[in-house]
């Protein structure tokens, strides 16, 4: 392909976008398929200009004074330095010729930045990411623009991390150990990480993907060998399968979720790692009954904390669906609450940065339920000084290297505690 015809396509997928509630990967992904005629360079380059494109659209739209996937695209190779009129000629597969509008646009001298724009986050956002982040709000907001690594955790079940960094090491991946999680490696971004899945340590259930915050708050749900632990709102299963390593196999875990194609791959991503402690459960066919241990909220949300990795999602949000997802949370911590034991723990994580969606809907949960008493998560952390880590845990890249993470643990009063 040519470069205006990558150009084209590119403008093409980010209308399509537009339009679609996917994840850029998956959306990339299908629109492939369907136009196989583009070639494995061609989809590398032309994926790599979509995810550039969203991560500053904000900035392109801002220099442009337009707001559309062909105005950012401009913006962008305006910033690059490249010839416009070369690449929007349109000639055969090429963007049609600029208008008189986008000329004058280009022509034009740039207004500054408006703080918004500069950390690429909506404007309606900006006074609940500044009770975030306070002072820091830009620098993680730049953070969260860039490129994540891959993070990936060992199965203690199967390997050790030193095997697992060997064997990624020896398949020319630039695998290393991650600073905070005592199972985690950490591949560069652009490592040949889509080769991953594919790698001979995956395949046999050595490692699964999952961001060392992520791994982190697993942890801290404190999973023992012999516990019985809920999972509750379970997706496809990554903190079910950790917690089945930390148990050694031993005890039973119970993930539950309203999507059952997502618990059917938690089932099969089970069966390769080996973890057998795992019931499944359909919320809306069955319930969770009796009482337990621990029990896990990892509550729908925003989703803020994983903008590095689906920059649409900034742009996705609203105030409304923002509201939805308040009122979803409450709902799990209530019907969380009333499954833990005495003395058991419940413990409450979103992948969300927003204050109203973590440290608000902890303490109306404690508010709601005169029972339940704050954990002081630091105090199980085996003494090891954690970023992020104090009575919850709050990750972000800037503070912790790893994606935005919220984490709060909740003791049911009455019983004794299973530490």
């Amino acid at each position: 392909m040519t470069p205006a015809a990558r150009l084209q396509m590119a403008i093409e997928i980010l209308e399509g976008l537009e339009r679609s509630a996917q994840p850029t990967d998956r959306f990339l992904k299908s629109w492939f398929k369907a136009r196989r005629f583009a070639g494995s360079k061609d989809r590398r380059a032309i994926a790599e200009q979509v995810f550039a494109v969203q991560r500053r659209r904000a900035h392109f739209a801002h220099r442009l004074g337009m707001d559309s996937p062909r105005a950012w695209m401009i913006g962008a190779l305006l910033e690059n330095g490249d010839d416009l009129d070369a690449l929007f000629s349109g000639g055969a597969y090429a963007p049609a010729p600029l208008s008189a509008a986008e000329r004058a646009a280009v022509a034009a001298t740039s207004a500054p930045l408006p703080r918004w724009a500069e950390g690429e986050y909506p404007p309606w956002l900006e006074p609940e990411l500044t009770r975030a982040f306070g002072d820091r709000l830009l620098t993680e907001m730049t953070a969260l623009a860039t490129r994540a690594p891959v993070d990936l955790r060992v199965n203690a079940l199967k390997a050790s991390r030193p095997a697992v960094l060997a064997a990624l090491q020896a398949e020319g991946f630039a695998a290393a150990p991650t600073p905070h999680s005592p199972i985690g490696i950490r591949i560069p971004p652009g490592e040949g990480s889509a080769a991953l899945s594919k790698s001979e340590a995956f395949l046999r259930g050595a490692f699964e993907f999952q961001d060392e915050a992520a791994q982190i708050a697993a942890a801290l749900c404190g999973a023992r060998p012999g516990m019985r632990v809920l999972d509750l709102a379970a997706g496809a299963g990554g903190k079910s399968l950790a917690f089945a390593a930390a148990m050694e196999n031993r005890g039973e875990i119970v993930a539950c979720d309203l999507r059952g194609e997502a618990l059917q791959e938690l089932e099969r991503r089970a069966a390769r790692a080996g973890a057998g402690i795992i019931r499944t459960l359909v919320l809306g066919h069955e319930q969770p009954s009796g009482l337990f241990d621990a029990v896990f909220v990892d509550a729908p949300c925003s989703g803020t904390g994983t903008w590095r990795r689906q920059p649409e999602l900034r742009w996705r949000l609203t105030p409304g669906r923002l509201a939805e997802l308040t009122a979803i949370q409450d709902r799990l911590l209530d019907q969380a609450a009333a499954l833990v034991r005495p003395g058991g723990r419940l413990v409450y994580a979103t992948c969300s940065v927003l204050p109203v969606e973590n440290q608000d809907r902890v303490a109306a949960a404690l508010a709601r339920h005169a029972d339940f008493s704050p954990l002081a998560l630091a105090d199980g952390w085996a003494g090891i000084r954690l970023p992020g880590l104090e009575a919850d845990f709050r990750a972000s890249p800037v503070l912790t290297g790893t994606d935005g993470f919220y984490c709060a643990g909740l003791a049911k009063n009455g019983g004794p505690s299973r530490e």
